[in-house]
């Protein structure tokens, strides 16, 4: 078949940042070497989607910089679909600092995004023929926060891929720092997770986005608002998952050691979405995804711990909590 007539089983769209880690541990103001790296939160479900053979599709933008450079390179290296990535000179890529921890704790993290190229993003976006003939559209809360063009993309996204009976996922990914506002921030998030048919947020996510405790109460939150589906991250201590089919909770993968929380959520969301793509359970869907999640925390780096299906299976075979 034609590339330019491959239909993707996914696609999604948001921010790829160039991400620097600090060498060593410690606060970031006393960081003397960093070593480069990927992130953002659609790229690396993009990549672990792709790891694990399917075939994944990316919209997003990048500046016409050394960092928009690299970060093509590694999508182009990983497989991904680049049809609707667009380089606009006028503005730049966004990049990312994160410190290092040696106690398991989650690092500190600074952004430079403000005015990026992604930022610019607009309908103009849109995904069209082949590619927006997607299976699943993954969206998530990060996209309509970066500027009110990329918002009426998120939007128009989940619209549209509603309509045409495709399957949408969303995870919030709260960013507190890009809202005007907490009250702006929690209307937009579950406006746009009415219109999905996945919801995913993590417990403390919940809470604050719904006002209520347990995670039962969470999930009928969004499924009382359209949602077809709710898997809530709980940690270690696993997670809770609800449809009309019936509810429950799994439980979490011990780890040896957490090297890096940052990406562990993206990775549960790739847990859960191969899953469901390949017609598991909703409780197998939560099972994979602590399984994924719990490996991506052993490792630097937001992309470093996604797995290929050997990797999965090994993870699945882990010893649970």
């Amino acid at each position: 078949m034609n590339d330019q007539l491959q239909v993707p089983d996914v696609i999604t769209a948001g921010e790829a940042m160039a991400l620097l880690i600090a060498r060593q541990p410690g606060a970031l103001s006393r960081v003397s070497e960093f070593e480069r790296a990927t992130a953002g939160a659609e790229l690396n479900v993009a990549v672990g989607l792709r790891r694990l053979g399917f075939n994944v599709g990316y919209i997003s933008s990048l500046g016409a910089d050394s960092l928009g450079r690299n970060l093509a390179e590694f999508m182009e290296a990983e497989g991904i679909d680049r049809r609707q990535l667009r380089i606009d000179a006028r503005y730049p890529t966004g990049f990312m600092l994160k410190s290092s921890t040696d106690d398991g704790s989650d690092p500190e993290v600074e952004y430079f995004r403000r005015g990026s190229a992604a930022s610019h993003m607009s309908l103009a976006d849109m995904p069209g023929g082949a590619f927006g003939a997607a299976r699943l559209w993954h969206i998530t809360g990060i996209l309509p926060a970066l500027s009110h063009s990329c918002r009426e993309l998120a939007f128009a996204m989940a619209d549209a891929a509603r309509a045409a009976g495709r399957i949408v996922t969303f995870d919030p990914n709260l960013r507190p720092r890009l809202w005007p506002s907490q009250d702006a921030m929690i209307d937009t998030i579950n406006d746009l997770a009415s219109r999905a048919d996945v919801v995913m947020p993590g417990i403390a996510e919940g809470r604050l986005l719904t006002g209520r405790e347990e995670p039962a109460a969470i999930a009928g939150f969004y499924l009382e608002r359209g949602a077809r589906k709710v898997v809530i991250k709980l940690g270690a201590q696993g997670a809770y998952y609800a449809s009309e089919a019936g509810s429950g909770t799994v439980s979490g993968f011990r780890v040896p050691r957490v090297v890096d929380t940052v990406g562990a959520g993206d990775g549960f969301a790739v847990g859960v979405i191969s899953a469901l793509l390949e017609g598991l359970s909703l409780q197998d869907a939560a099972l994979r995804g602590n399984a994924v999640g719990a490996r991506v925390v052993q490792f630097r780096g937001d992309c470093e711990g996604l797995p290929n299906r050997a990797q999965l299976e090994q993870a699945l075979a882990g010893e649970r909590g």
